[in-house]
């Protein structure tokens, strides 16, 4: 059998853009569920349901329908979310 991903909304940030960081991810580096690490290597370390995982320079982080947080690498990101108004 087949299936198709419901479409859903999600909000997400690009590590590397220029936009300002959303507050839901404000609000998570507050209350330590995400870290940043700086350095010549800089990235976020984010607290999902699978472990600890890492958003790297140029990955997305992205906020799901349910509130929850996780990463996402920009080739997977492209090909599975699209821009909505």
């Amino acid at each position: 059998m087949k299936f198709r991903k419901k479409p859903v909304v999600i909000e997400a940030w690009c590590m590397v853009t220029s936009e300002p960081m959303p507050d839901w991810l404000s609000e998570a580096l507050c209350s330590g569920s995400v870290w940043y690490q700086g350095g010549d290597t800089p990235y976020h370390t984010i607290k999902t349901l699978e472990g600890e995982m890492r958003a790297a320079l140029g990955d997305w982080i992205i906020r799901g329908v349910k509130g929850e947080i996780y990463p996402c690498k920009p080739d997977i990101f492209v090909a599975t979310y699209e821009a909505v108004e």
